[in-house]
């Protein structure tokens, strides 16, 4: 992770001090009008970070104690963790494959139950989940479905009906602009609804359920407010919002440099046996890109791997281990409970993620996969 901010992020926050505005005011607004611009959808719904987006979004489509959604096993524990939130229960479902970390809609068909009320996809690594197949899905079993776009700002997904923005597919998409995601604002999150009640059911809970806000009131909106249900603080601030349309700007020409490093990755590491490079039949210019794993040869010794990148002062990382795997989700199931997830098994112990960053060098990028090529 390498994250440059530069003179225009540093002048934004600056504006914002000298405002003497902080909390959520009118840079927040023009965030949301901004994004939701960019992702060409009517509104958009700035939070405090992408787990609290998640949150939201099962909380304005209804879900809660008895219910089951489908998710997948290889993601980061948040996606699960705000299933727990509302009393419902995440069912873990499998990785489509070596060649696609996504969530194999196969899997998903196979665990539907009948207390199955929703499907949340994660498009891992930046590259689209097999959208038709979970369209169809939720369809034919009437079910949400809700996009989990922290790896995939500004990715695509493209059918017959044309391309169209990942987090719009669904019944909701959230997004997380996390320290190393693809545009940040160190904390925050964004959630979009297709359904204008549930989007107005997410923007009540996102301020303890009240009817007006501190800004409405300083502009002569109102004086004073209602409290119509529960609520959250889960508010993005001024500072994080001035961030984040500086950070939009830029996201199209990073997301760029990240699929042109990603392209001269696939070409240079061909080399060692069984090495497999995740989604190189997916087309680049509808990934974002976010992350560039590797799945390495069964029983190459990944520890060994790493440290030898680590000698060379080149970090990696894993992404992730998987939630089933982690000691509280193991105590919320029996010990006999069958997950159902071989795929997940097998490649989770040989997953290796490589730097990817759009200040990143082509001498930088050179140096990883000489690293890599002479470990094997």
């Amino acid at each position: 992770m390498d994250v440059t901010m530069g003179p225009e992020e540093i002048d934004a926050v600056s504006a914002v001090l000298r405002s003497g505005w902080l909390s959520m005011g009118p840079e927040t607004l023009r965030f949301e009008e901004e994004f939701a611009r960019f992702l060409g959808v009517p509104s958009a719904l700035a939070v405090a970070n992408g787990t609290v987006a998640l949150h939201l979004a099962y909380l304005a489509l209804g879900l809660g104690p008895g219910d089951e959604v489908l998710c997948p096993a290889l993601t980061f524990v948040a996606t699960a963790n705000a299933i727990l939130y509302t009393g419902a229960r995440p069912v873990l479902v499998d990785v489509a494959g070596p060649h696609d970390l996504n969530m194999s809609p196969e899997d998903a068909s196979r665990k539907l139950t009948s207390r199955t009320r929703a499907v949340l996809v994660v498009h891992y690594a930046g590259y689209p989940c097999a959208m038709d197949h979970f369209c169809a899905l939720a369809r034919e079993h009437r079910l949400h479905l809700i996009e989990d776009v922290a790896h995939a700002p500004g990715g695509r997904h493209r059918s017959v009906e044309g391309a169209k923005m990942l987090g719009t597919l669904g019944d909701a998409g959230c997004f997380s602009f996390f320290a190393n995601k693809n545009m940040t604002t160190g904390e925050g999150g964004l959630v979009v609804a297709r359904d204008l009640d549930s989007a107005a059911k997410a923007r009540r809970a996102r301020s303890h359920g009240m009817t007006t806000l501190t800004w409405d009131r300083h502009r002569g909106h109102s004086f004073t407010y209602d409290v119509t249900g529960l609520g959250y603080n889960y508010r993005l601030d001024e500072i994080r919002a001035a961030l984040g349309l500086v950070q939009l700007q830029k996201l199209p020409a990073a997301n760029a440099q990240r699929r042109e490093l990603t392209r001269r990755y696939r070409e240079k590491l061909q080399d060692p046996p069984g090495l497999i490079l995740p989604f190189t039949a997916h087309p680049l210019e509808d990934s974002a890109c976010h992350l560039f794993p590797v799945v390495l040869p069964a029983g190459a010794d990944r520890a060994g791997l790493m440290a030898a990148l680590a000698e060379k002062g080149i970090q990696t990382s894993i992404h992730y281990p998987p939630i089933h795997r982690f000691s509280y989700y193991q105590e919320l199931w029996p010990p006999d409970f069958d997950h159902g997830l071989p795929q997940t098994e097998d490649l989770t112990a040989r997953l290796v993620t490589l730097p990817l960053f759009p200040t990143m060098t082509g001498d930088q990028q050179d140096a990883v996969v000489a690293a890599v090529r002479g470990f094997f």
